[in-house]
């Protein structure tokens, strides 16, 4: 299969998609944030000294999704519908330290896909995460930022194995 962002000449190039039809695209993906137990404990009581994190996350992940384009260089600027990010804990297997999911879902009606704005999303409020707990924390860990779920377009329906 051939990279679509390669002409023939093996020059990177934003894709034409004028041809394409409009439809219905939806994506989601996650970041998993790891710290200690503390750090952990005072986010999801909202006890940290910058305030809201969760709230000021979020909002960073729903301004990153909105400027994908202007961060990732051969990206479309898309006519976002709807941008979501949510928390919940997560799993950790390292003693004494814990770990939060960042999910994120991203939505348009266009030419092409919005697997690119859930991911920016996703990695922006993890590392929003990182910034509002590293006074309390300075080894947190961002991990696992993948691709959930798309669907749309030409290619349809695709689910990630380990969800």
């Amino acid at each position: 299969m051939a990279l679509t962002h390669l002409n023939a000449q093996g020059e990177a190039h934003m894709v034409d998609v004028s041809a394409k039809p409009d439809t219905a695209r939806l994506a989601q993906a996650q970041a998993i944030v790891e710290m200690s137990a503390e750090a952990l404990r005072a986010l999801l009581e909202g006890d940290l000294k910058k305030g809201d994190a969760l709230g000021v996350a979020r909002v960073a992940g729903i301004m990153a999704a909105k400027r994908t384009a202007d961060l990732i260089p051969l990206c479309h600027p898309l006519p976002l519908t709807h941008v979501a990010v949510t928390f919940e804990p997560a799993a950790c297997d390292t003693p004494g330290r814990g770990a939060i999911r960042v999910r994120a879902a991203a939505s348009c009606v266009g030419k092409t896909g919005v697997e690119m704005e859930a991911l920016t999303a996703a990695s922006v409020a993890a590392l929003a995460v990182y910034d509002m707990v590293k006074a309390l924390d300075r080894a947190v860990v961002i991990r696992e930022v993948r691709l959930l779920a798309k669907r749309g377009g030409k290619s349809g329906a695709w689910v990630a194995e380990h969800v």
